[in-house]
C-alpha cells in the first residue's frame, strides 16, 4: 500500500495523467469548442474570482523553488500568471511553464486575483492570474535574435533626427554606458516580425492605422472621393530621372513618384472636383537619411477651386487639426506605450493652422543669423531652425508656409500672378520638418507644355496627361502627405524607420 501511494505520487509530480498542461494539438480549424478567450486588456480588479482563458505570448518566464511566474503579453498588454505547487498543480506543471522557450504563443487558464501590491513588470499591474491550465499553440523553435525584455528598454539617449543614416555603424544588440543590453535599429530591422511585437511599437503602427482612418474621415465628411490610380506608369510623374524603371512589355516603364498626374485628372477634368487616395509611392534616390525611403505611403488630395489656392489651404488645416484631435483622443493608451520606450513632447499646434509666406520664412533665419535668400529652397538644417524660431515665437510645433520660389517646384505649379519667379506652392512643417508639399496646379494645356519643356520633360511622356486639360479643366490644387513623416514626427521619433512597417531604404530590400 505505501508502495502504491508513494508511485501515485512520484506519477503526480511527473505530471502523469493530467491534461492541464503540455502542448495543444495543432490548430487545423477541425473544430469549435465552446471556450471563451478574455483579451488581455480586459482583465480588471473587477473581475476577481472569476476563471479566464487568455492567449498571447510568453514574454518572461522564471521558476522560484516550487512556484513559476510569467509574463504573457497580447498587443499592447501583458499580465502575470502566477501558480505554485499544489493539490492541482504538479510540479511537472511548474517545470512545464519553466522550462517553454520565451515568445512561444501559449494559453493560459485561472482565476483572477488582485495582488497585494501592483505587478510593475505587466500593463495590468491590478491583477493576475492563479493559473490552473497552461498550453503551448506554437513553440518558438529557433534562439531568439534578442530578448523582447531588451528590445522594450526605454532609449538611452536620443539618436538626432537629421544628417546621414548608416544601419551599418550601429551595435547590434549589446551592453551600453549605462549597463544595460539594448538592440541596435538594424537588428530590429533584420528580425522586423519580431521587433513590431514590442509594446511601442504596437502602438506606433495602431496610431499609423488611426491616422489613415481620420484621413478618409475628414475627407468623406467634407465631400471627398477615394480614388485609385495605377503606379506604372509610362514617364516620371514629376520630371526628373529619381524613378525606378523597368519593362512593360517591351516598353519603358516607371513606378510612379505620385498620383499627380492622375488625380488632376479625376478632380480636374472628370468632374469628381473632390478626390483623395492613400497608396505607396516610389523614390529612386540615394538619400541615406533619417527622413527619407525609398517607398512610402502617400495620402494625396486634389479638389478644384472657385477664386485662391486658399480653398484647398482651409481644407489642410482643417484635416491636420482632425487628425491631430483624433490621435490625442482615441488613441491615449497607445501614446503611453510610445512614451514610456520614447519619451516625446506633446504637439502643439493652432487653430488655424498658423500660416507665413516663404519671404517670411527666409527673413526669421536671417534675422536669427542664419544665410538664407529668399529664391533659395530651404536645406534640412535651415528647415529645422526654422521649426525652432517659429516654436519660440509663436508657440507651434505645426505651421505652413507659401509663395516658394518657382524654380524649386513641379513643372505643373501655377506661377504667381504678380511676381514671376514665385508660385501658389506651400508646404507644411511639423518640428521643422516638411510633411506635405503641394500647390494650385496649371489647368490651361499651353502653359502646362510650356512649363514642362523648361523642366526639359518630353511632352510624349506626358501626351494623355496634356490633352487631359484641352477639353475644359477647373481650377485646382492639392498636395501630397507622407504617413510615415507624419507619424514620426507627431512622435517625436528620431527615425523614419520607426514609422515604416518594413522600411525600404537605398541599403535595404528584405525582409
Amino acid at each position: 500500500e505505501r508502495e502504491r501511494r508513494e508511485r501515485e505520487k512520484a506519477e503526480k509530480l511527473a505530471g502523469k495523467g493530467q491534461d492541464n498542461f503540455g502542448d495543444a494539438k495543432m490548430v487545423q480549424s477541425h473544430e469549435i469548442t465552446d471556450r471563451v478567450w478574455t483579451p488581455i486588456k480586459n482583465l480588471v480588479p473587477s473581475l476577481a474570482g472569476q476563471n479566464v482563458l487568455v492567449r498571447g505570448h510568453l514574454q518572461t518566464v522564471r521558476v522560484v523553488g516550487k512556484g513559476a511566474f510569467c509574463l504573457v503579453r497580447s498587443a499592447l498588454y501583458s499580465v502575470q500568471g502566477v501558480c505554485f505547487q499544489s493539490a492541482d498543480v504538479s510540479q511537472a506543471m511548474v517545470n512545464y511553464i519553466g522550462g517553454l522557450p520565451t515568445e512561444s504563443v501559449i494559453d493560459m487558464k485561472g482565476t483572477v486575483t488582485v495582488p497585494d501590491q501592483p505587478v510593475e513588470s505587466a500593463t495590468q499591474k491590478m491583477v493576475e492570474i492563479q493559473i490552473t491550465d497552461f498550453h503551448a499553440v506554437s513553440k518558438t523553435k529557433a534562439s531568439l535574435p534578442f530578448q523582447m525584455e531588451d528590445a522594450c528598454r526605454p532609449e538611452s539617449g536620443k539618436e538626432t533626427d537629421v544628417g546621414a543614416y548608416n544601419e551599418d555603424d550601429e551595435v547590434a544588440a549589446g551592453e551600453e554606458e549605462d549597463g544595460i543590453i539594448r538592440v541596435g535599429q538594424k537588428m530590429r530591422l533584420d528580425y522586423r516580425w519580431l521587433d513590431l511585437r514590442t509594446p511601442a511599437n504596437q502602438a506606433i503602427f495602431r496610431i499609423e492605422s488611426m491616422v489613415g482612418c481620420l484621413f478618409r474621415e475628414c475627407l468623406v465628411k467634407k465631400g471627398f472621393v477615394e480614388i485609385h490610380t495605377p503606379k506604372l506608369i509610362s514617364g516620371a510623374s514629376e520630371g526628373g530621372s529619381e524613378v525606378f524603371t523597368l519593362d512593360y512589355f517591351g516598353q519603358p516603364a516607371c513606378l510612379s513618384m505620385s498620383p499627380q498626374l492622375h488625380k488632376q485628372m479625376c478632380a480636374a477634368c472628370s468632374g469628381f472636383e473632390r478626390v483623395f487616395e492613400t497608396g505607396p509611392v516610389f523614390r529612386a534616390e540615394n538619400s541615406n537619411t533619417r527622413r527619407h525611403l525609398c517607398e512610402f505611403t502617400g495620402m494625396d488630395l486634389e479638389m478644384v477651386i472657385n477664386e485662391h489656392y486658399d480653398e484647398v489651404l482651409d481644407v489642410f488645416s482643417d484635416l491636420f487639426i482632425y487628425i491631430f484631435d483624433g490621435i490625442n483622443e482615441r488613441c491615449k493608451s497607445e501614446l503611453e506605450r510610445v512614451r514610456e520606450q520614447h519619451p516625446f513632447e506633446d504637439l502643439t499646434y493652432l487653430r488655424p493652422t498658423l500660416k507665413l509666406t516663404y519671404a517670411e520664412g527666409c527673413a526669421m533665419l536671417r534675422e536669427a543669423g542664419v544665410d538664407q535668400d529668399d529664391y533659395e529652397d530651404l536645406s534640412t538644417e535651415n528647415e529645422k531652425k526654422l521649426g525652432e524660431l517659429v516654436k519660440q515665437k509663436y508657440g507651434t510645433d505645426f505651421f505652413f508656409m507659401d509663395k516658394y520660389p518657382l524654380e524649386v517646384r513641379p513643372f505643373y505649379t501655377m506661377p504667381d500672378p504678380e511676381n514671376p519667379k514665385l508660385s501658389n506652392s506651400y508646404d507644411f512643417f511639423i518640428r521643422g520638418q516638411e510633411i506635405l508639399s503641394g500647390a494650385q496646379r496649371i489647368h490651361e494645356p499651353d502653359l502646362i507644355e510650356e512649363r514642362a519643356k523648361a523642366w526639359g520633360i518630353s511632352l510624349e511622356d506626358i501626351e494623355s496627361y496634356i490633352n487631359s486639360f484641352r477639353y475644359g479643366a477647373a481650377p485646382h490644387g492639392g498636395g501630397g502627405i507622407g504617413l510615415e513623416r507624419v507619424v514620426m514626427l507627431f512622435l517625436g521619433l528620431p527615425n523614419i524607420r520607426k514609422a515604416a512597417w518594413f522600411p525600404r531604404d537605398p541599403k535595404r530590400l528584405t525582409p
